[in-house]
């Protein structure tokens, strides 16, 4: 295939903790990286990234800021500000169109784009999200001082929600009309001390966490956790025909143990390439997907 006048060894679209962390392995491996990145990290609302360890407490924007100037001192890793539009390829080498300059050709691709969330359609919900409310109890429960706590149903999956976040603080699980637990269900809540309330959620009440319920009766919340759906960010990973797999939660790229996707020379790594995530997680999953880049680059050509 004909390749545009730039060239690299790989190329990385999405520059949160997942494609960040990928350019500094193989930056340190002296090879020569370009991170494409939009700019829309997920977690971009959150004032506060906790679970990271070292980071405890740190805002989100302020790590990504240190990240990207430490990599500055490595002369083969570059960062272009702008979105991924298109690729074609295949294991022998990538052109990737972008938004903020010519085409990228590389020997490798890594997807490091993250994911869109879709929120429940609760007035006020879409304001608070990342504030008051949130999707990880690890990531935000403990800074609600075991005060009340909400969870917003929007599926099966938010009793197993319901059930983890008592030990954060009192819970009511508010069903909303999305889902209708069993009898078995209805003990296992009990015996986690679980409050369930019917009546339908008519918006949030106030500045805070604060829920308005339908017949008029505001309920007070130190916060809400609720379960977004999930889209991969981005075309590549459709126009590339990698493997998607569909969970509860929504869309997930498939890999291997080594950030492999299921086509040869292309990896995925953070939030899009397993079904729950974390900044933690995200920087672990960039390692792999960076060193496992590097060492398929060793007996090429």
């Amino acid at each position: 295939m004909r390749y545009p006048v730039m060239r690299y060894d790989v190329l990385i679209i999405g520059g949160s903790f997942a494609g960040l962390s990928a350019a500094l392995q193989l930056g340190r491996a002296r090879r020569r990286v370009l991170v494409v990145d939009a700019g829309q990290r997920r977690n971009r609302h959150a004032a506060t990234s906790h679970g990271f360890l070292g980071q405890d407490g740190v805002p989100p924007g302020q790590i990504i800021a240190t990240a990207r100037a430490q990599l500055t001192r490595y002369a083969t890793v570059e960062i272009r500000e702008g979105l991924a539009t298109g690729v074609t390829g295949d294991e022998q080498g990538f052109v990737v169109e972008t938004t903020g300059g010519p085409a990228v050709a590389a020997r490798r691709l890594i997807l490091a784009g993250g994911v869109t969330d879709t929120l429940p359609e609760v007035p006020g919900l879409a304001e608070r999200w990342g504030r008051h409310v949130f999707h990880c109890p690890y990531c935000h429960g403990y800074e609600l001082d075991q005060g009340p706590i909400g969870v917003l149903a929007t599926g099966p999956m938010s009793l197993h929600h319901a059930q983890m976040l008592p030990d954060w603080g009192p819970t009511t699980l508010f069903l909303n009309g999305a889902v209708e637990p069993s009898a078995a269900e209805l003990t296992d809540l009990a015996r986690r001390g679980v409050r369930v309330e019917r009546t339908p959620v008519a918006g949030f009440f106030g500045e805070g966490a604060d829920l308005r319920l339908a017949d008029g009766r505001t309920v007070p919340l130190a916060g809400v956790f609720t379960l977004a759906q999930t889209r991969i960010t981005g075309p590549l990973a459709a126009e590339l025909g990698v493997d998607i797999e569909e969970g509860p939660l929504g869309q997930c790229i498939r890999v291997d143990a080594m950030q492999q996707t299921s086509m040869p020379g292309v990896l995925a790594c953070g939030d899009a390439a397993r079904l729950a995530g974390s900044v933690a997680l995200a920087v672990a999953s960039g390692t792999m997907a960076g060193t496992a880049a590097h060492r398929s680059l060793i007996f090429t050509a």
